[in-house]
């Protein structure tokens, strides 16, 4: 060849040729370098941030997420539409199955044409050098950058296959909106799968990558029908479709998604809990959840969801200012079925089931009166409900408690009633008779992890609390001391199906279960008015409401109001109040969470059988009087069931009510040990 060259007469002609030679073979050794380069660096990592899917009953889909902020979920190339393959094939890179990754006769053709335009109207990026441009999710133009890409798409073509390659493309390129890949493009578009494309949809939806704020049908359809004209015609000329088939696409209507999943995800609260259970409480990498690609399995129940975000709704769409928190535990696993952290998930992310702490008032006496009971209470034990003094500290202190208007029995009542009726006096006498450090271990044995002051008024719940805590203990009280622990996440898989975590806890017994049914019972005196006395019992509002046995405790502060109760398949709990501790204006303000409640539990319950609470085998039921707790008689106007452990249950009969003729007047004796018991005894 030398000596064709030296044969050439003009000299500058001998020069470009041997100047063209010399960048030849320079350009050959550089690429010689770089497959060696590449070969020696091995195959490049593919993993890319994609959605993980989130699950609640039967398999619902009820969110997606992922830690970048990108929607993209990754699906096999045998999943993605034929058509929609052929498409992009056909439209971005129509010899992908004979390059290397450089279409060198596309990037001489780009560069005449832009050459000739004075500008860059042609691009000369194959599918493998866009892919390695993905892969870095980053599009700065840089020389290290371009440098990078190169060395990847090389490494890709050396080390995957073309299918590999493509798979990889379709689900890591952009659509717009925030898809990223084909699977969310497909459901973004046209609320279906990648694979259930038609030729019509596939085509429109190829034509998108090439400028999606461009040629998205949303931003105008127009354009977007231009583009995919474009594409068709390129399916056509590289023989994947008909003439016919392409005006047939060309031509169908096309029936875009107008409402989006992004838009419609459920229980945002929920899956905020979930993904920080996912690091805390399953105990994932960081870098795994940021991966993702996982299929977490919760235990949302989607409609009690929507029942629960309804009635919230409903009940307090007059007043706009306050907010509330809401969950729903089933007792027997301690799945958490529904959850609402706040009034409007987009105004603030702040959720108030599980972060925020406030005084849970009278809803704390449940746990107050299961310690008096293992003390040796028995709903019979009477004390004396009136205005009192305490003191402690050695002394140092006095604590007065004050019943809701000030109304007091002045006189012995029994804990069935005292529950009933919230009465205050009784619990801060119980707790102190009792101990104050029983209180703080009891709670803690049923699962309030805040701290907790020995103070009288612990006794009426002024220490601040979470709603999650006190729904849990419930929970344990509802399913007899067997403690289920409260949880979002039953399972979680990977991209593949391998299992990753799968709940496999059992039950144990925390409390008595026989003390803790007869806590149970002593709670569904809230709803029965042979208990009402100087007032009438806390449920008095919404007992009309009931169609079932329930179990519950209302509670009230100058600033939060409570409600949270129990059959024996659900427990809800309820707080309304303000976030910033402001004082609750009137009646209807404190009524709230009793009305969420009950309309929740009965909404949500009606589909389910009715369930009695069932005494456990050392329980026995007595028919009593409420106002003496001793066994009733034919004489006593009102009588309701207790129910006690075997051994501690009332063995002496009401004689108040019996009536006596002067001729036949009580003997003195009889008076005087009355008057005595009365003061001072108990009547067990």
């Amino acid at each position: 060849m030398n000596i064709g060259i030296r044969r050439l007469k003009n000299p500058f002609a001998r020069f470009i040729i041997r100047f063209a030679l010399l960048i030849a073979m320079a350009m050959f050794a550089m690429l010689v370098l770089l497959y060696g380069y590449a070969k020696v660096m091995g195959p490049p990592p593919l993993k890319v941030p994609v959605n993980s899917t989130f699950y609640g009953k039967n398999n619902v889909v009820i969110g997606k997420s992922s830690q970048t902020g990108i929607r993209r979920e990754w699906v096999p190339l045998e999943e993605i539409s034929p058509e929609l393959i052929e498409a992009t094939v056909a439209v971005e890179d129509k010899r992908f199955y004979d390059h290397f990754g450089f279409d060198m006769k596309r990037i001489f053709g780009s560069a005449l044409a832009n050459l000739k335009a004075g500008a860059k109207v042609e691009g000369a990026s194959t599918i493998t050098m866009q892919y390695a441009r993905n892969l870095f999710l980053s599009h700065e133009k840089t020389w290290k950058r371009k440098i990078t890409e190169t060395l990847y798409a090389i490494r890709l073509e050396l080390n995957y296959s073309k299918d590999e390659i493509l798979e990889g493309y379709l689900n890591t390129i952009y659509y717009g909106h925030g898809a990223y890949g084909v699977e969310e493009a497909a459901h973004y578009y046209f609320q279906k799968s990648a694979k259930s494309l038609t030729l019509s949809e596939a085509s429109l939806l190829a034509g998108i990558p090439k400028g999606p704020s461009h040629y998205s049908p949303e931003h105008s359809l127009e354009k977007a029908k231009h583009r995919q004209e474009t594409v068709l015609e390129a399916m056509s000329q590289g023989g994947y479709i008909t003439e016919g088939e392409r005006e047939r696409a060309k031509t169908e209507e096309i029936k875009l998604n107008r409402e989006h999943e992004k838009d419609k995800e459920a229980a945002p609260y929920f899956l905020d809990a979930v993904e920080e259970a996912l690091l805390n409480d399953v105990n994932l990498s960081p870098a795994t959840v940021e991966a993702g690609g996982l299929h977490v399995y919760t235990t949302l129940d989607p409609e009690m969801q929507e029942k629960a975000e309804k009635w919230v709704e409903n009940t307090m769409e007059d007043n706009q200012e306050l907010q509330t928190a809401f969950i729903a535990i089933e007792p027997e696993t301690g799945a958490v079925k529904a959850l609402v952290g706040g009034r409007d998930y987009t105004k603030s992310k702040f959720n108030r089931a599980l972060q925020a702490k406030r005084a849970p008032g009278s809803t704390f006496k449940p746990l107050l009166y299961y310690a008096a009971l293992e003390y040796g209470f028995t709903p019979s034990t009477p004390l004396l409900s009136e205005k009192t003094t305490f003191r402690f500290n050695d002394g140092k202190d006095t604590y007065t408690p004050a019943n809701f208007e000030n109304q007091y029995a002045n006189d012995f009542i029994t804990l069935a009633q005292a529950i009933a009726l919230s009465d205050n006096t009784y619990a801060v006498k119980t707790h102190m008779l009792i101990g104050q450090d029983k209180l703080v271990d009891t709670a803690k044995k049923m699962g309030i992890t805040s701290e907790l002051s020995k103070v009288p008024s612990l006794a009426l719940g002024t220490e601040p609390v979470t709603v999650f805590d006190m729904a849990s203990a419930y929970a344990l009280l509802a399913n007899n001391g067997k403690q289920a622990e409260a949880h979002f996440i039953e399972k979680v898989t990977d991209a593949n199906g391998n299992i990753i975590y799968e709940r496999k806890a059992k039950p144990k017994q925390v409390l008595d279960e026989d003390l803790s049914f007869v806590t149970t019972a002593l709670l569904t005196g809230m709803f029965d008015p042979s208990l009402n006395g100087h007032t009438s019992v806390t449920g008095s509002s919404i007992q009309h409401l009931l169609t079932r046995p329930m179990a519950g405790k209302s509670g009230t502060t100058s600033t939060d109001s409570w409600m949270i109760g129990y059959t024996p398949q659900l427990v809800a709990a309820v707080w309304v109040g303000y976030d910033k501790e402001k004082k609750l204006h009137n009646i209807n303000d404190t009524g709230y969470a009793k009305k969420i409640w009950v309309n929740f539990m009965e909404d949500a319950l009606k589909a389910e059988p009715v369930a009695n609470f069932k005494p456990t085998e050392n329980v026995i039921g007595v028919r009593i009087d409420p106002k003496t707790g001793k066994r009733a008689t034919d004489s006593c106007p009102t009588s309701r069931y207790a129910f006690y452990v075997k051994g501690s249950e009332p063995n002496e009969y009401c004689t108040e009510h019996e009536t006596h003729t002067k001729e036949q007047p009580l003997p003195k004796e009889e008076q005087k040990k009355k008057w005595w018991e009365k003061l001072f005894k108990r009547s067990d």
